[in-house]
């Protein structure tokens, strides 16, 4: 959903990075993924095309931070 989030922290050696994906349009939402050793993030449509991806090793990735947008109760 538009808003979703999630922050990535990397140990890029001698520092800390902070990167982000964010779910930019309505109707798009926020995966993860952990698979050989790599972290891969996307953002996906709702038909499942995949608009971004970005990719870390598993062994640099020290948080995961995922962000939902609150959701409103249709009922």
């Amino acid at each position: 959903m538009k808003g979703d989030r999630v922050e990535i922290v990397v140990d890029a050696g001698d520092t800390i990075r902070t990167y982000e994906v964010v779910a930019s349009r309505a109707g798009r939402r926020v995966e993860t993924a952990v698979r050989r050793g790599v972290v891969e993030v996307s953002e996906v449509t709702r038909s499942g095309t995949v608009v971004r991806t970005a990719r870390f090793m598993a062994t640099r990735v020290l948080a995961l931070v995922e962000q939902p947008v609150p959701r409103e109760d249709a009922g």
